[in-house]
């Protein structure tokens, strides 16, 4: 008799973990506080790094959603919370996605302008090699200069484009986590 009502509890104790996954858009069980910062650590919670497997899980499971409506929600045994801890997890969460969203921004702006600039670089040589080419008198030196600037200014100005159009492509992923992230709430719930 007491072995049933121990499963009766384990499995009340399942259904309200369930529950609390299907309301939830992003649900992740923590048996300590300790998950989500970094083992290498030993600093307070309010300056520890983050877990890179805490980021990586975090990443996978927001992928999909769209930004803004990002609910994250750890869910804690309920003899291991405590409220001090948590307020503190949650401004340090919101600090590091903000931080980093804008780190990401900024990134993507430097990539940006380096296209740009490369860009212009490239130009400006093939403009500099078909002036070369305009001269009526074209002596060894001259050919030399319209050798090396025609190939240099394509390769540059391409290179350049390339930035801008794919590498900033390639930061996407990044910078609409982040801003997910930054945007997200963020919940601590017993089970």
């Amino acid at each position: 008799m007491l072995f049933e009502k121990k499963e009766d509890a384990k499995g009340d104790l399942l259904d309200n973990k369930q529950k609390l996954l299907r309301m939830s858009e992003v649900s992740l069980i923590l048996d300590t506080y300790d998950d989500i910062f970094s083992d290498f650590d030993p600093r307070p919670y309010s300056t520890r790094a983050l877990s890179d497997d805490f980021l990586l899980e975090v990443k996978k499971a927001t992928k999909d959603k769209p930004s803004g409506t990002v609910e994250l929600k750890f869910m804690m045994p309920h003899h291991s919370r405590n409220l001090v801890s948590e307020n503190l997890i949650k401004r340090r969460l919101k600090e590091h996605f903000k931080r980093h969203y804008i780190l990401a921004i900024d990134d993507v702006k430097k990539i940006r302008n380096k296209g740009i600039s490369m860009t212009l670089a490239g130009v400006v040589m093939l403009m500099l090699s078909a002036y070369l080419r305009s001269l009526s008198y074209i002596n060894l030196f001259t050919h030399f200069f319209i050798f090396l600037f025609e190939p240099a200014g394509w390769f540059t100005a391409w290179t350049g484009l390339d930035q801008i159009f794919y590498g900033v492509r390639e930061m996407e992923p990044d910078l609409k986590f982040y801003e997910k992230m930054s945007q997200a709430e963020i919940n601590f719930l017993p089970y």
